[in-house]
């Protein structure tokens, strides 16, 4: 709100809240990094973040989701509708001007004389008149209460841009999911392809009396668990393309042509992490409590004027006339100019409390903005500690997936030859499938992880379409980008 607007106006004058006095985002010094991911402190974050994962399919199912997602488009109408009620509020700022013209026709009873110089007792009366009539703002309450619409109007725009992150970042994850739940049905099925081979061979060693009825049917009942985790497998892969079709706007039945894998995607060859001073600029969620709270604290100013002398102004001028042809001549025309004031002089504390209500309104969004801030700091420290054991996990899941097949390469290879132990065969299959899964499901935390690192910074609003910092008020500083 410009000082022109909201000076010499009744109520605290709101002042931006001051970023927290920290330079890290975790307790230990050297805990802002991520081993085999380069961390650049102060680079910017690319509005279109999503296509550091190098995958075409996603770049295009982000961008069907922008176009043909509801949520955004009801996000998008908030803000349209937010902008065209501050933009009313501030009509109030300026006279009202009323046109009216009325016309009638009267019939004067004969034993009452007639108003009119011809003595008729059926006379006509044309007025014309404008009204302006204005409220002075002398305390300033409506200048108070333009400045808290033009904050919600901001509030809303931030909103939207939350959508908007949110939006990107969920058909990222969907896809990610899409990707890992294909790679376990995958993995599910060469185990089930390996454990069929192993249970043909024993039967065959079976018949020839080389080994017992029961290690045939431990193996059986192997192969059985195994198949087992396929239709639930499924049902996640089907769920998953349900998602991305409602995040793209489409019904659950057309689902989009495009599909992934974990090999779709490429982790990005630097990660972003901005200053916390910066972080509270880029947060959509923190900028959307700020302007809730400047609104708040403008109400304040909204409820003390209300309590002091309201003035109105009102003048009005026109012309009455028996006849439409008359109400040009002079001797038709009238007018009146008119103030008033008021003051409430007793109303049981109805205003007080309203002023009172209206401070520990300000108070809430006070410590509502603080929460935020709190939560976006965790945010970003939980995602920095997420993709620190992600790398770990990522090495230990590869290497128990290298000896898991080595062990199972050598339980084969004794099976053919006639030396087996089944309860060997079992467990090293069991091993092979479960570090064959787990290894999926690294590679897709740590993606995921990345995505959100992203969204924990705010996802680059500020550099998109080279407008968007003006339009919604203040950013960070530009800095490399990533």
């Amino acid at each position: 709100m410009s000082p022109a607007l909201s000076g010499c106006a009744v109520g605290p004058d709101y002042k931006p809240q001051a970023p927290p006095e920290t330079s890290r985002y975790l307790s230990d010094p050297a805990g802002d990094r991520v081993p085999g991911h380069p961390i650049v402190r102060t680079a910017e974050v690319p509005p279109q973040w999503w296509e550091l994962f190098r995958s075409p399919a996603l770049n295009q199912l982000v961008e069907d989701g922008i176009t043909h997602n509801a949520d955004l488009a009801a996000a998008e109408a908030a803000v349209r509708m937010a902008e065209a009620n501050a933009l009313a509020q501030r009509g109030l700022l300026f006279p009202n001007v009323t046109g009216g013209f009325n016309s009638s026709r009267q019939q004067v009873p004969v034993d009452l004389q007639s108003p009119l110089e011809s003595n008729a007792h059926l006379l006509s009366l044309h007025t014309g008149q404008v009204t302006v009539s204005y409220l002075a703002d002398v305390w300033g309450g409506t200048r108070r209460l333009v400045e808290s619409t033009d904050s919600q109007a901001e509030m809303r725009a931030f909103q939207r841009e939350g959508v908007y992150l949110t939006l990107a970042s969920n058909i990222a994850l969907a896809a990610i999911e899409e990707g890992r739940v294909r790679g376990q049905i995958a993995a599910t099925r060469r185990v089930l392809g390996l454990q069929t081979e192993v249970l043909k061979l024993l039967r065959r060693q079976q018949e020839q009396g080389q080994i017992a009825q029961t290690d045939v049917a431990a193996q059986e009942t192997s192969v059985a668990q195994t198949r087992l985790l396929l239709p639930n497998l499924e049902k996640q892969l089907a769920q998953q393309r349900h998602l991305l079709s409602f995040l793209t706007g489409r019904l659950a039945s057309d689902a989009p042509k495009e599909t992934f894998d974990l090999g779709s995607f490429r982790m990005p060859r630097r990660l972003p992490l901005s200053l916390p001073a910066d972080l509270v600029r880029q947060r959509p969620d923190i900028q959307a409590a700020e302007a809730n709270l400047h609104s708040t604290n403008a109400m304040v100013g909204v409820a003390i004027a209300n309590r002091l002398p309201q003035i109105t102004l009102m003048a009005s001028g026109g012309a009455a006339a028996a006849k439409f042809s008359q109400l040009a001549t002079p001797g038709a025309a009238l007018g009146m100019i008119a103030g008033n004031a008021a003051q409430t002089i007793f109303d049981a504390g109805t205003l007080a409390n309203k002023q009172r209500a209206a401070e520990e309104e300000t108070n809430q969004s006070l410590a509502q903005y603080r929460s935020v801030v709190l939560a976006a700091f965790q945010n970003v420290a939980d995602v920095l500690r997420a993709l620190q054991a992600g790398t770990r996990a990522i090495s230990a899941a590869t290497d128990a997936e290298r000896s898991a097949t080595e062990s199972i390469t050598l339980v084969r290879k004794q099976v053919d030859q006639g030396q087996i132990s089944v309860p060997l065969l079992l467990a090293t299959q069991q091993a092979y499938l479960q570090t064959s899964l787990a290894r999926l499901d690294a590679q897709a935390a740590q993606l995921a992880n990345t995505v959100a690192l992203f969204q924990a910074l705010g996802g680059g609003w500020w550099n998109r379409d080279g407008h968007k910092q003006a339009d919604l008020g203040h950013g960070p500083v530009k800095r490399d980008s990533v």
